[in-house]
């Protein structure tokens, strides 16, 4: 049992598994009903959205989640008003402002010679370099998330399935759209310190794609999807620590990987 124990007996081991399962809690929770929406077009275009602001705020010296912030933020409400005024459709809206923001972030990148962070730290984060105050953040955000989601679940729910019948009664899907963007889009910020601003899509996805295979409820399938991803953390630490791997990528294959393994496992089941 020491290959499994003795790692986290440093505490930098130790705050990158509390810090990880926080995140995978957190993406769980939303990621659900990213799967059960069809949103992971939009997850992943949040997710790469954010290197311009996370790059302006690192040569400022301002706290890079702000930048992250700012920057998905501008990327989410551009979605609408690109779909809108355009007359496009949300996919190319999606598409066009994710690869001009990711353009603009490497732009500013590569112009900035003083640039001091190691642009893959922010591309795939570093778990092992979580400290408390991250934590804080990423806790503050779980726990708002969940109430946020617990809140609107009736309407998350019925926007989900049938927009039509969720404007019968009088739900707002409209407004729950916006709600339901916003808190992915929370998500996606407070848990790119981990995994970075790529690789966070996996949290935000796989767990919840893989408890899908066994669920049917949504509650069911984020509370399973919590687990997984905790389970994912905690295999991608061993194998980073073991195999001397990055954590963040490490973490995100073993997400990955547990969809295949639900996938397979469910299919044994079924025969």
């Amino acid at each position: 049992m020491a290959w499994l124990i003795d790692p986290f007996t440093l505490p930098f081991m130790q705050r990158a598994l509390l810090g990880g399962v926080l995140a995978a809690a957190m993406c769980a929770v939303v990621g659900t009903w990213v799967v059960v929406r069809g949103m992971a077009f939009l997850g992943e275009a949040l997710a790469h959205g954010m290197l311009p602001g996370v790059a302006v705020a690192t040569l400022a010296g301002w706290p890079p989640v702000l930048g992250a912030a700012v920057s998905a933020g501008v990327m989410s409400v551009g979605v609408g008003v690109v779909a809108r005024r355009a007359r496009l459709s949300a996919d190319t809206s999606i598409g066009l402002l994710f690869v001009g923001m990711l353009a603009l972030g490497v732009v500013i990148v590569s112009r900035s010679r003083s640039f001091a962070t190691d642009v893959t730290a922010i591309l795939f984060g570093d778990v092992l370099a979580i400290r408390t105050p991250d934590l804080l953040v990423v806790g503050t955000a779980l726990v708002v998330l969940v109430g946020v989601c617990a809140l609107f679940h009736r309407s998350f729910l019925a926007l989900a399935f049938d927009r039509r019948t969720a404007a019968t009664l009088g739900l707002r899907p409209r407004s729950t759209h916006v709600v339901m963007v916003l808190t992915v889009t929370a998500a996606v910020v407070t848990s790119y310190q981990s995994l970075g601003s790529l690789l966070v899509v996996a949290l935000l996805l796989a767990p919840a794609a893989a408890a899908r295979q066994w669920t049917r409820r949504v509650p069911s399938t984020m509370a399973l999807g919590a687990l997984l991803g905790a389970l994912s953390v905690l295999a991608g630490l061993l194998l980073s620590w073991h195999a001397g791997t990055a954590g963040g990528a490490s973490i995100a294959a073993c997400a990955v990987g547990s969809v295949g393994l639900s996938v397979v496992a469910r299919a044994v089941v079924r025969r």
